[in-house]
């Protein structure tokens, strides 16, 4: 359930947006069964930024439209190489969910399992490898992937932090 990237008036490219997974729980009451939906939403432009957000009504429309706002306040940037993908390894954790995401030569692809793919494509990550650890709940999964590529840092950050140079972290030849 992707949406096209299209643009609005200003040329800004449109978010996307993708269901990832939808939960209906029911409540005994005098009367009967109350159902409610959870939608569990990803959002991205395809460009370096994603978001997760989460939606709960009794009707799936809404459950959906309220986790795509959810996802827009909670958006992050994903540093992206040349060559889209990841600058570096690194484990996401999130309650029991662990994501193993590694970068990936460039014509790999985006190997991962359902949830964690859609996070993936629509922060604008072209080649990486993931492996999904611990549980298999998608909220956690889909989440865990999430704070990994929040904590994902690139090498100009690295270097700043460090008070050094690219050149210098990677071991190459300062130009001069």
């Amino acid at each position: 359930m992707a949406r096209n990237k299209q643009q609005n008036d200003a040329g800004v490219p449109e978010l996307q947006e993708r269901v990832v997974y939808i939960n209906r729980v029911s409540k005994v009451v005098k009367g009967g069964r109350r159902f409610a939906l959870t939608a569990l939403v990803v959002v991205g432009d395809g460009n370096g930024r994603g978001g997760v957000g989460m939606g709960k009504s009794q009707e799936v429309p809404s459950a959906i439209k309220k986790g795509v706002e959810d996802a827009k306040k909670n958006m992050f940037t994903v540093p992206l190489t040349p060559e889209k993908t990841l600058p570096h390894e690194i484990m996401g954790i999130y309650g029991a969910g662990r994501v193993l995401i590694k970068p990936a030569t460039p014509g790999t692809g985006v190997i991962a399992g359902g949830p964690v793919r859609a996070i993936m494509e629509l922060a604008g990550v072209t080649d990486v490898l993931t492996k999904s650890l611990g549980t298999n709940n998608a909220m956690n999964i889909v989440k865990a992937a999430a704070e990994g590529l929040k904590n994902m840092e690139s090498p100009e950050q690295v270097a700043a932090r460090r008070d050094t140079s690219v050149a210098k972290i990677y071991g190459w030849k300062e130009k001069e």
